[in-house]
Protein backbone atom coordinates (compact mmCIF):
# COMPACT_ATOMS: atom_id res chain seq x y z
CA UNK A 1 0.00 0.00 0.00
CA UNK A 2 1.32 3.46 -0.79
CA UNK A 3 0.86 6.62 1.21
CA UNK A 4 -0.51 9.49 -0.90
CA UNK A 5 2.13 11.80 -2.19
CA UNK A 6 5.02 9.53 -1.21
CA UNK A 7 7.20 7.04 -3.04
CA UNK A 8 7.00 3.81 -1.08
CA UNK A 9 9.77 1.27 -1.66
CA UNK A 10 8.90 -2.38 -1.23
CA UNK A 11 9.32 -4.03 2.14
CA UNK A 12 12.13 -6.45 2.40
CA UNK A 13 11.59 -10.11 3.26
CA UNK A 14 12.78 -9.40 6.76
CA UNK A 15 9.77 -7.19 7.45
CA UNK A 16 7.50 -8.67 10.08
CA UNK A 17 4.33 -10.11 8.53
CA UNK A 18 2.40 -9.21 11.66
CA UNK A 19 3.13 -5.50 11.75
CA UNK A 20 0.68 -2.89 10.57
CA UNK A 21 0.78 0.82 9.86
CA UNK A 22 -2.28 2.93 10.55
CA UNK A 23 -3.18 4.23 7.11
CA UNK A 24 -6.09 6.28 5.84
CA UNK A 25 -9.01 3.98 5.23
CA UNK A 26 -7.67 1.27 7.54
CA UNK A 27 -8.88 0.54 11.05
CA UNK A 28 -6.10 1.82 13.31
CA UNK A 29 -4.84 -0.37 16.08
CA UNK A 30 -5.17 0.71 19.63
CA UNK A 31 -2.34 2.58 21.27
CA UNK A 32 -1.88 4.29 24.62
CA UNK A 33 -2.86 7.55 22.94
CA UNK A 34 -5.56 6.11 20.71
CA UNK A 35 -7.94 8.50 19.00
CA UNK A 36 -10.90 7.99 16.68
CA UNK A 37 -9.78 6.61 13.36
CA UNK A 38 -10.59 9.81 11.52
CA UNK A 39 -8.38 11.79 13.85
CA UNK A 40 -5.32 9.52 14.01
CA UNK A 41 -2.08 10.90 12.68
CA UNK A 42 1.51 10.67 13.70
CA UNK A 43 2.83 13.69 15.58
CA UNK A 44 6.55 13.30 15.26
CA UNK A 45 8.34 14.91 18.15
CA UNK A 46 11.28 17.18 17.89
CA UNK A 47 13.83 15.69 20.04
CA UNK A 48 15.60 18.40 21.33
CA UNK A 49 17.19 15.73 19.47
CA UNK A 50 19.10 13.16 21.25
CA UNK A 51 19.83 9.54 20.69
CA UNK A 52 18.88 8.68 24.24
CA UNK A 53 17.29 5.27 24.65
CA UNK A 54 13.64 4.84 25.39
CA UNK A 55 12.74 2.19 27.86
CA UNK A 56 12.63 -0.98 25.85
CA UNK A 57 9.06 -0.56 24.79
CA UNK A 58 8.09 -0.05 28.39
CA UNK A 59 7.06 3.55 28.09
CA UNK A 60 4.60 2.53 25.45
CA UNK A 61 3.14 -0.35 27.38
CA UNK A 62 3.65 -2.30 24.17
CA UNK A 63 3.63 -5.81 25.49
CA UNK A 64 0.35 -7.53 24.79
CA UNK A 65 -1.31 -4.42 23.28
CA UNK A 66 -2.81 -4.66 19.81
CA UNK A 67 -1.26 -2.45 17.19
CA UNK A 68 1.90 -1.88 19.20
CA UNK A 69 4.13 -4.37 17.44
CA UNK A 70 6.51 -2.20 15.41
CA UNK A 71 7.93 -3.84 12.32
CA UNK A 72 11.09 -3.14 10.39
CA UNK A 73 10.48 -0.80 7.46
CA UNK A 74 13.73 -1.56 5.69
CA UNK A 75 15.78 -4.72 5.98
CA UNK A 76 18.80 -3.07 7.61
CA UNK A 77 17.19 0.21 8.73
CA UNK A 78 16.49 0.64 12.45
CA UNK A 79 13.31 2.66 11.77
CA UNK A 80 9.94 1.31 12.94
CA UNK A 81 6.51 2.88 12.87
CA UNK A 82 3.42 1.97 14.88
CA UNK A 83 0.22 3.97 14.98
CA UNK A 84 1.11 7.47 16.12
CA UNK A 85 4.70 6.60 16.98
CA UNK A 86 8.09 6.49 15.31
CA UNK A 87 11.02 4.67 16.82
CA UNK A 88 14.40 3.03 16.40
CA UNK A 89 14.93 -0.64 17.13
CA UNK A 90 17.68 -1.64 19.53
CA UNK A 91 19.81 -3.97 17.42
CA UNK A 92 18.07 -6.96 15.92
CA UNK A 93 17.28 -8.93 19.08
CA UNK A 94 13.63 -7.90 19.27
CA UNK A 95 11.36 -5.68 17.25
CA UNK A 96 9.57 -4.82 20.50
CA UNK A 97 12.67 -3.24 22.05
CA UNK A 98 12.40 0.26 20.64
CA UNK A 99 13.77 3.72 21.44
CA UNK A 100 10.88 6.08 20.76
CA UNK A 101 12.05 9.21 19.01
CA UNK A 102 9.50 11.41 20.73
CA UNK A 103 11.09 10.51 24.05
CA UNK A 104 14.58 11.57 23.02
CA UNK A 105 15.73 14.93 24.36
CA UNK A 106 19.07 16.65 24.93
CA UNK A 107 22.00 14.47 25.95
CA UNK A 108 20.50 11.27 27.34
CA UNK A 109 17.49 12.92 29.00
CA UNK A 110 13.88 11.86 28.45
CA UNK A 111 10.84 13.94 27.67
CA UNK A 112 7.23 12.75 27.09
CA UNK A 113 7.16 10.35 24.15
CA UNK A 114 4.16 12.14 22.60
CA UNK A 115 6.19 15.35 22.09
CA UNK A 116 5.84 16.92 18.64
CA UNK A 117 8.83 16.84 16.29
CA UNK A 118 9.96 19.36 13.69
CA UNK A 119 12.56 17.75 11.46
CA UNK A 120 13.37 15.99 8.20
CA UNK A 121 14.10 12.28 7.93
CA UNK A 122 15.67 10.02 5.33
CA UNK A 123 16.54 6.33 5.07
CA UNK A 124 19.89 5.81 3.34
CA UNK A 125 21.03 2.22 3.20
CA UNK A 126 21.00 0.97 6.77
CA UNK A 127 20.97 4.48 8.25
CA UNK A 128 18.10 6.58 9.53
CA UNK A 129 19.13 10.22 9.04
CA UNK A 130 17.42 13.21 10.63
CA UNK A 131 17.90 16.96 10.62
CA UNK A 132 16.41 19.60 12.89
CA UNK A 133 17.13 23.32 12.95
CA UNK A 134 15.63 26.39 14.58
CA UNK A 135 16.34 29.97 13.56
CA UNK A 136 14.92 32.96 15.47
CA UNK A 137 15.74 36.49 14.33
CA UNK A 138 14.29 39.71 15.70
CA UNK A 139 14.43 42.71 18.03
CA UNK A 140 15.16 42.28 21.73
CA UNK A 141 14.24 45.17 24.04
CA UNK A 142 15.11 44.99 27.74
CA UNK A 143 13.53 47.71 29.89
CA UNK A 144 14.76 49.89 32.74
CA UNK A 145 18.06 51.74 33.22
CA UNK A 146 20.09 48.59 32.56
CA UNK A 147 18.09 47.58 29.52
CA UNK A 148 19.09 47.98 25.87
CA UNK A 149 17.57 47.19 22.47
CA UNK A 150 19.42 44.88 20.08
CA UNK A 151 18.85 43.08 16.79
CA UNK A 152 19.94 39.44 17.17
CA UNK A 153 19.44 35.80 16.22
CA UNK A 154 19.25 32.66 18.36
CA UNK A 155 19.80 29.49 16.33
CA UNK A 156 20.95 25.86 16.28
CA UNK A 157 21.29 23.02 13.78
CA UNK A 158 21.15 19.33 14.69
CA UNK A 159 21.93 16.41 12.36
CA UNK A 160 21.35 12.88 13.73
CA UNK A 161 21.89 9.33 12.51
CA UNK A 162 20.96 5.84 13.72
CA UNK A 163 22.37 2.53 12.50
CA UNK A 164 22.26 -1.08 13.66
CA UNK A 165 25.72 -2.15 14.81
CA UNK A 166 26.34 -5.68 16.01
CA UNK A 167 23.68 -6.58 18.55
CA UNK A 168 22.91 -2.96 19.33
CA UNK A 169 22.16 0.42 17.76
CA UNK A 170 24.57 3.29 17.22
CA UNK A 171 23.31 6.87 17.48
CA UNK A 172 25.32 9.88 16.33
CA UNK A 173 24.43 13.52 16.82
CA UNK A 174 25.90 16.92 16.15
CA UNK A 175 24.63 20.28 17.30
CA UNK A 176 25.97 23.61 16.08
CA UNK A 177 25.11 27.26 16.61
CA UNK A 178 25.99 30.49 14.80
CA UNK A 179 25.23 32.55 17.92
CA UNK A 180 28.89 33.55 18.36
CA UNK A 181 28.32 35.56 15.17
CA UNK A 182 24.63 36.51 15.54
CA UNK A 183 24.50 37.60 19.21
CA UNK A 184 25.60 41.13 20.16
CA UNK A 185 29.06 41.38 21.76
CA UNK A 186 28.81 40.18 25.33
CA UNK A 187 25.68 38.15 24.70
CA UNK A 188 21.95 38.60 24.28
CA UNK A 189 20.48 41.27 26.60
CA UNK A 190 18.40 39.60 29.35
CA UNK A 191 17.63 41.43 32.58
CA UNK A 192 18.75 39.66 35.77
CA UNK A 193 20.57 36.89 33.90
CA UNK A 194 24.01 35.86 35.20
CA UNK A 195 26.63 33.24 34.39
CA UNK A 196 29.95 32.95 32.52
CA UNK A 197 32.21 35.88 31.58
CA UNK A 198 32.97 38.42 28.88
CA UNK A 199 36.40 40.09 28.65
CA UNK A 200 37.26 38.61 32.03
CA UNK A 201 34.26 40.08 33.86
CA UNK A 202 31.15 38.19 34.99
CA UNK A 203 28.21 38.49 32.61
CA UNK A 204 25.28 40.35 34.17
CA UNK A 205 22.00 41.10 32.39
CA UNK A 206 23.23 39.08 29.42
CA UNK A 207 22.73 35.54 28.13
CA UNK A 208 25.98 34.17 26.73
CA UNK A 209 25.98 32.77 23.18
CA UNK A 210 26.18 29.02 22.71
CA UNK A 211 29.39 27.58 21.36
CA UNK A 212 29.81 26.92 17.66
CA UNK A 213 30.24 23.25 18.65
CA UNK A 214 27.35 22.52 21.00
CA UNK A 215 27.47 18.74 20.76
CA UNK A 216 29.38 15.98 19.00
CA UNK A 217 28.26 12.70 20.52
CA UNK A 218 27.93 8.97 19.99
CA UNK A 219 25.72 6.54 21.87
CA UNK A 220 25.60 2.77 21.72
CA UNK A 221 22.51 0.98 23.02
CA UNK A 222 22.26 -2.76 23.61
CA UNK A 223 19.03 -4.65 24.23
CA UNK A 224 18.64 -6.56 27.49
CA UNK A 225 15.72 -8.81 26.68
CA UNK A 226 12.55 -7.19 25.36
CA UNK A 227 12.09 -4.60 28.09
CA UNK A 228 15.53 -3.31 29.02
CA UNK A 229 18.59 -1.64 27.54
CA UNK A 230 22.11 -0.79 28.54
CA UNK A 231 23.67 2.27 26.91
CA UNK A 232 26.90 4.23 26.83
CA UNK A 233 27.11 7.86 25.67
CA UNK A 234 30.24 9.87 24.88
CA UNK A 235 30.19 13.56 24.02
CA UNK A 236 32.92 16.03 23.23
CA UNK A 237 31.13 18.28 23.77
CA UNK A 238 28.06 16.63 25.24
CA UNK A 239 25.58 16.74 28.10
CA UNK A 240 25.87 14.78 31.37
CA UNK A 241 23.00 13.13 33.22
CA UNK A 242 22.08 16.20 35.25
CA UNK A 243 18.89 18.23 35.19
CA UNK A 244 15.91 18.31 32.85
CA UNK A 245 16.29 18.49 29.05
CA UNK A 246 18.06 21.72 28.08
CA UNK A 247 15.62 24.61 27.64
CA UNK A 248 15.80 24.80 23.84
CA UNK A 249 14.78 21.13 23.63
CA UNK A 250 11.82 21.21 26.02
CA UNK A 251 8.42 21.09 24.37
CA UNK A 252 7.14 23.50 27.02
CA UNK A 253 9.62 26.11 25.74
CA UNK A 254 9.76 25.38 21.99
CA UNK A 255 8.35 28.81 21.05
CA UNK A 256 10.14 30.92 23.68
CA UNK A 257 13.39 32.38 22.24
CA UNK A 258 14.83 33.37 25.66
CA UNK A 259 16.83 31.34 28.14
CA UNK A 260 15.36 30.91 31.65
CA UNK A 261 16.88 32.99 34.43
CA UNK A 262 17.21 29.67 36.30
CA UNK A 263 19.39 28.21 33.53
CA UNK A 264 22.54 28.09 35.69
CA UNK A 265 20.70 26.32 38.49
CA UNK A 266 18.99 23.70 36.32
CA UNK A 267 20.40 22.77 32.90
CA UNK A 268 23.56 24.80 32.26
CA UNK A 269 25.76 21.68 31.86
CA UNK A 270 24.31 20.90 28.42
CA UNK A 271 27.62 21.94 26.79
CA UNK A 272 30.44 20.09 28.55
CA UNK A 273 33.72 19.40 26.76
CA UNK A 274 34.09 15.81 27.84
CA UNK A 275 31.22 13.57 29.02
CA UNK A 276 30.91 9.83 29.56
CA UNK A 277 27.49 8.51 30.62
CA UNK A 278 26.29 4.96 31.08
CA UNK A 279 23.07 3.51 32.43
CA UNK A 280 20.13 1.18 32.11
CA UNK A 281 16.49 1.44 31.16
CA UNK A 282 13.72 -0.96 32.13
CA UNK A 283 10.20 -0.30 30.91
CA UNK A 284 9.28 3.09 32.44
CA UNK A 285 12.51 3.64 34.35
CA UNK A 286 15.94 4.99 33.54
CA UNK A 287 19.00 5.16 35.83
CA UNK A 288 22.25 6.70 34.62
CA UNK A 289 25.47 8.27 35.83
CA UNK A 290 28.13 10.52 34.30
CA UNK A 291 31.68 11.67 34.76
CA UNK A 292 32.46 14.89 32.93
CA UNK A 293 34.32 18.16 32.69
CA UNK A 294 32.21 20.50 34.80
CA UNK A 295 33.91 23.75 33.79
CA UNK A 296 31.70 26.03 31.74
CA UNK A 297 32.86 26.92 28.21
CA UNK A 298 35.32 29.79 28.06
CA UNK A 299 34.91 33.05 26.13
CA UNK A 300 36.38 31.51 22.98
CA UNK A 301 33.22 30.10 21.40
CA UNK A 302 34.94 28.34 18.48
CA UNK A 303 37.48 26.07 20.17
CA UNK A 304 37.59 22.64 21.81
CA UNK A 305 38.54 22.72 25.48
CA UNK A 306 40.42 20.20 27.59
CA UNK A 307 40.02 20.12 31.37
CA UNK A 308 40.11 17.32 33.95
CA UNK A 309 36.95 15.23 34.23
CA UNK A 310 36.46 15.81 37.97
CA UNK A 311 32.67 16.33 37.99
CA UNK A 312 30.06 13.62 38.35
CA UNK A 313 26.29 13.22 38.38
CA UNK A 314 23.45 10.72 38.58
CA UNK A 315 19.86 10.88 37.35
CA UNK A 316 16.72 8.78 37.77
CA UNK A 317 13.84 9.23 35.30
CA UNK A 318 10.32 7.82 35.41
CA UNK A 319 8.05 7.94 32.35
CA UNK A 320 4.88 5.96 33.12
CA UNK A 321 3.19 6.63 29.76
CA UNK A 322 3.51 8.67 26.56
CA UNK A 323 2.50 11.97 28.15
CA UNK A 324 4.62 12.18 31.31
CA UNK A 325 8.33 12.33 32.16
CA UNK A 326 9.75 12.98 35.64
CA UNK A 327 13.35 13.14 36.81
CA UNK A 328 15.49 13.80 39.85
CA UNK A 329 19.24 14.31 39.59
CA UNK A 330 22.25 15.32 41.61
CA UNK A 331 25.67 16.48 40.50
CA UNK A 332 28.99 17.69 41.84
CA UNK A 333 30.54 20.39 39.65
CA UNK A 334 34.24 20.97 40.25
CA UNK A 335 35.07 24.66 39.87
CA UNK A 336 32.62 25.39 37.03
CA UNK A 337 32.81 29.20 37.01
CA UNK A 338 35.83 31.01 35.59
CA UNK A 339 34.98 34.07 37.71
CA UNK A 340 35.00 31.96 40.91
CA UNK A 341 37.85 29.47 40.37
CA UNK A 342 37.82 28.23 44.00
CA UNK A 343 34.07 27.52 44.13
CA UNK A 344 32.50 24.08 43.77
CA UNK A 345 28.78 23.52 43.17
CA UNK A 346 26.54 20.71 44.33
CA UNK A 347 23.42 20.82 42.18
CA UNK A 348 20.11 19.07 42.81
CA UNK A 349 17.24 19.19 40.33
CA UNK A 350 13.75 17.77 39.90
CA UNK A 351 11.29 18.22 37.06
CA UNK A 352 7.89 17.06 35.81
CA UNK A 353 7.01 17.33 32.12
CA UNK A 354 3.57 16.78 30.63
CA UNK A 355 2.63 16.69 26.96
CA UNK A 356 -0.81 16.16 25.44
CA UNK A 357 -1.47 15.95 21.69
CA UNK A 358 -4.65 17.79 20.69
CA UNK A 359 -6.88 17.32 17.66
CA UNK A 360 -5.40 20.39 15.96
CA UNK A 361 -2.35 21.08 18.10
CA UNK A 362 -0.49 20.19 21.26
CA UNK A 363 -0.15 21.25 24.89
CA UNK A 364 3.17 20.93 26.74
CA UNK A 365 4.02 22.02 30.27
CA UNK A 366 6.86 21.61 32.74
CA UNK A 367 7.68 22.37 36.35
CA UNK A 368 11.40 22.52 37.14
CA UNK A 369 13.31 23.08 40.36
CA UNK A 370 17.05 23.49 40.63
CA UNK A 371 19.28 24.23 43.62
CA UNK A 372 22.95 25.19 43.71
CA UNK A 373 24.85 24.69 46.94
CA UNK A 374 28.09 26.60 46.41
CA UNK A 375 31.12 26.20 48.59
CA UNK A 376 34.40 28.11 48.61
CA UNK A 377 36.92 28.70 51.40
CA UNK A 378 35.01 30.28 54.29
CA UNK A 379 31.76 30.79 52.37
CA UNK A 380 28.70 28.75 51.35
CA UNK A 381 25.46 29.73 49.59
CA UNK A 382 22.21 28.05 48.63
CA UNK A 383 20.37 29.30 45.57
CA UNK A 384 17.02 27.98 44.30
CA UNK A 385 15.28 28.39 40.97
CA UNK A 386 11.64 27.51 40.23
CA UNK A 387 10.33 27.47 36.67
CA UNK A 388 6.86 26.82 35.28
CA UNK A 389 6.55 26.69 31.49
CA UNK A 390 3.62 25.97 29.21
CA UNK A 391 3.03 26.15 25.46
CA UNK A 392 -0.26 25.39 23.75
CA UNK A 393 -0.55 24.94 19.98
CA UNK A 394 -4.15 25.29 18.75
CA UNK A 395 -5.88 25.51 15.37
CA UNK A 396 -2.61 24.05 13.95
CA UNK A 397 -0.96 27.44 13.31
CA UNK A 398 -1.33 29.35 16.59
CA UNK A 399 0.73 29.16 19.79
CA UNK A 400 0.52 30.77 23.22
CA UNK A 401 3.34 30.35 25.73
CA UNK A 402 4.30 31.44 29.21
CA UNK A 403 7.25 31.08 31.56
CA UNK A 404 6.94 31.97 35.25
CA UNK A 405 10.10 32.02 37.35
CA UNK A 406 11.29 32.69 40.86
CA UNK A 407 15.07 32.52 41.12
CA UNK A 408 17.77 33.48 43.62
CA UNK A 409 20.62 35.57 42.21
CA UNK A 410 23.84 36.46 44.06
CA UNK A 411 25.94 37.78 41.16
CA UNK A 412 23.85 40.77 40.07
CA UNK A 413 26.00 43.49 41.65
CA UNK A 414 29.49 44.53 40.69
CA UNK A 415 31.68 46.29 43.31
CA UNK A 416 30.60 49.72 42.07
CA UNK A 417 26.94 48.69 42.36
CA UNK A 418 27.37 47.47 45.93
CA UNK A 419 29.10 50.73 46.82
CA UNK A 420 26.26 52.76 45.30
CA UNK A 421 23.62 50.80 47.22
CA UNK A 422 25.61 50.71 50.46
CA UNK A 423 25.84 46.88 50.48
CA UNK A 424 28.95 45.39 52.09
CA UNK A 425 28.30 41.69 51.35
CA UNK A 426 30.40 40.19 48.56
CA UNK A 427 27.54 38.05 47.23
CA UNK A 428 24.21 39.50 48.34
CA UNK A 429 21.34 37.25 47.19
CA UNK A 430 18.02 38.51 45.80
CA UNK A 431 14.80 36.66 44.89
CA UNK A 432 13.83 37.72 41.34
CA UNK A 433 10.52 37.03 39.64
CA UNK A 434 10.23 36.95 35.84
CA UNK A 435 6.86 36.40 34.13
CA UNK A 436 6.77 36.00 30.35
CA UNK A 437 3.66 35.84 28.14
CA UNK A 438 3.92 35.42 24.37
CA UNK A 439 2.29 34.26 21.18
CA UNK A 440 3.37 32.92 17.79
CA UNK A 441 1.52 32.32 14.53
CA UNK A 442 2.69 30.28 11.55
CA UNK A 443 2.43 32.53 8.49
CA UNK A 444 4.04 30.31 5.85
CA UNK A 445 4.09 26.52 5.74
CA UNK A 446 5.23 24.55 2.70
CA UNK A 447 4.94 21.16 4.45
CA UNK A 448 8.75 21.24 4.57
CA UNK A 449 9.51 24.66 6.06
CA UNK A 450 7.51 26.63 8.60
CA UNK A 451 7.89 30.37 9.15
CA UNK A 452 6.20 32.16 12.04
CA UNK A 453 6.01 35.60 13.60
CA UNK A 454 5.96 36.01 17.36
CA UNK A 455 6.25 38.41 20.27
CA UNK A 456 6.32 38.35 24.06
CA UNK A 457 6.33 40.56 27.14
CA UNK A 458 8.24 39.94 30.38
CA UNK A 459 7.39 41.55 33.72
CA UNK A 460 9.61 41.39 36.81
CA UNK A 461 9.32 41.45 40.58
CA UNK A 462 12.42 42.60 42.48
CA UNK A 463 13.43 43.73 45.97
CA UNK A 464 13.04 47.49 46.36
CA UNK A 465 16.75 47.83 47.16
CA UNK A 466 17.52 47.18 43.46
CA UNK A 467 15.26 49.96 42.14
CA UNK A 468 18.05 52.57 41.87
CA UNK A 469 19.83 50.27 39.41
CA UNK A 470 16.99 48.46 37.61
CA UNK A 471 14.20 51.01 37.97
CA UNK A 472 10.65 50.43 39.16
CA UNK A 473 8.87 47.56 37.40
CA UNK A 474 10.95 47.21 34.21
CA UNK A 475 9.24 45.52 31.25
CA UNK A 476 11.01 43.72 28.40
CA UNK A 477 9.69 42.62 25.00
CA UNK A 478 10.72 40.74 21.88
CA UNK A 479 9.42 40.64 18.30
CA UNK A 480 10.81 37.88 16.09
CA UNK A 481 10.55 35.61 13.07
CA UNK A 482 11.01 31.87 13.56
CA UNK A 483 12.09 29.40 10.82
CA UNK A 484 12.22 25.60 11.22
CA UNK A 485 11.09 22.38 9.49
CA UNK A 486 7.35 21.82 9.35
CA UNK A 487 5.78 19.60 11.96
CA UNK A 488 6.04 15.94 10.99
CA UNK A 489 2.87 13.90 10.85
CA UNK A 490 1.46 10.87 9.10
CA UNK A 491 -1.84 11.54 7.35
CA UNK A 492 -3.47 11.11 3.95
CA UNK A 493 -1.00 13.69 2.66
CA UNK A 494 2.13 11.71 3.61
CA UNK A 495 4.88 12.51 6.07
CA UNK A 496 5.51 16.22 6.22
CA UNK A 497 9.12 17.26 6.19
CA UNK A 498 10.35 13.89 4.94
CA UNK A 499 13.63 14.03 3.05
CA UNK A 500 13.13 10.54 1.73
CA UNK A 501 10.53 7.86 1.25
CA UNK A 502 9.02 5.57 3.84
CA UNK A 503 9.05 1.90 2.87
CA UNK A 504 5.77 0.14 2.34
CA UNK A 505 4.58 -2.42 4.86
CA UNK A 506 3.03 -5.57 3.45
CA UNK A 507 0.26 -7.36 5.33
Amino acid sequence: MKMPGMQMPQATPSSSPQTQMNMPGMQPSASPNSQPAAEQKMNMPMPGASPSPGAAGGTKGMEGMPGMEPGATNGASPLVMSGNEMGVTVGGASEKNVMWIGQMASGTSWQPASTSMYMYDKIAGGWLLMLHYNLVIGINHQGGPRGVTKFESANWFMPMAFHKLGKGTLGLRGMFSAEPFTFPPGGSPLLFQTGETYKGRPLIDRQHPHDLWMELSAQYTLALGERGTWFTYFGYPGEPALGPPAFMHRASAFENPSAPLSHHLQDSTHISFGVLTTGFTYRWFKLEGSIFNGQEPDENRYNFEAHPWKSRSARFTFSPNNNWAMQVSYGFLKRPEAAEPATDIRRATASVQYNRPLKHGNWASAFIWGRNHTSSPGETHNLNGYTIESTVNFLDKDYLYTRLELVDKDELLRPEDRLRLGITQTHPAFRIGAFTFGGVRDIWDTKRISMAIGSDLTFYSTPAVLNPIYGNNPVSWKVFLRLRPAKMDMSSHGIHGSMGSMPEKKP
